[in-house]
């Protein structure tokens, strides 16, 4: 159970795992994840799961290696097992006939985007994605993507690839010629949802944000993913993690998320330190 199939980087410290797990493979849908737990003492941490095959028992999931649990994962090789993987979490997407729609994805959340962007697709919707990210080198997915949108447009903060700037920039771009849109789905750092829930918004697009809020047990027990919408408090993992972006209340969510940075940095340096002795 849980072992690894395959391994590959996708990216500079961006991976890519085939999984065995019937069980979650036979019941997952887009939009939903998993937490896991790489050994017994490890933390618990939320990972998007890119395809399922239920004929094979398999589960691709990305990550990024940002802290000491990704690194101890990105570790492990083809062969190799995660203790526990618990799934599949959340609610899916709600994927139907829109029309047009727009995909806005950054960094590591083209993963969570690319489920949504080809059910929609099978659905018989239009589709233009935009992916950022901060240099070439940090792009994943491209094609897979591109052959499921009528058009495809990359965008780099330092302009290696594709426009430079932002996709926030490559979204106002798009909507100041006249372009309509019946749906927009974004992922990615919260400044760049917080700013495209902005910007479509004045355009009265039904916009909906992926939020990646930090999670311990994934059932709404911990309280960790606490967020608040249209007034609300949702917990992001057992109400989410998709929302009406128009009514969430980002500032909140990106004081939460910063809460524990100093504290992951110093784990991760830690345990490189023990590594390196």
């Amino acid at each position: 159970m849980n072992k690894i199939l395959s391994k590959e980087k996708l990216a500079e410290d961006i991976y890519r795992f085939i999984v065995e797990n019937k069980d979650v493979a036979s019941a997952w849908k887009p939009g939903q994840f998993i937490i896991l737990r790489v050994h017994e003492k490890g933390e618990r941490i939320p990972l998007t799961i890119v395809n399922a095959d239920a004929n094979k028992g398999t589960i691709d999931i990305v990550f990024q290696v940002v802290g000491k649990t990704t690194l101890l994962l990105s570790e492990l090789n083809e062969g190799d097992s995660i203790l526990d993987v618990a799934g599949p979490l959340g609610k899916p997407s709600d994927i139907k006939r829109y029309g047009k729609c727009l995909i806005i994805a950054g960094g590591v959340g083209v993963a969570v985007a690319y489920p949504v962007l080809k059910e929609l697709r099978e659905k018989g919707n239009e589709i233009i994605s935009i992916i950022g990210a901060r240099d070439k080198s940090l792009l994943i997915l491209t094609d897979e993507i591109k052959k499921l949108s009528k058009e495809l447009i990359l965008v780099t903060d330092n302009g290696s690839f594709g426009k430079k700037g932002f996709a926030t920039d490559a979204l106002s771009e798009l909507l100041s010629k006249d372009n309509k849109f019946d749906y927009v789905y974004t992922v990615g750092p919260v400044i760049m949802m917080k700013k495209v829930s902005g910007i479509t918004k004045e355009y009265n697009i039904e916009t909906v944000a992926s939020l990646n809020t930090i999670m311990i047990d994934g059932t709404g027990m911990c309280g960790g993913c606490r967020i608040i919408v249209n007034g609300e408090e949702k917990f992001a993992c057992v109400h989410g993690p998709e929302f009406n972006a128009h009514k969430v209340n980002f500032n909140l969510l990106e004081q939460r998320i910063n809460m524990f940075k100093e504290k992951e940095c110093q784990a991760l340096k830690y345990y490189e330190k023990r590594k390196s002795e």
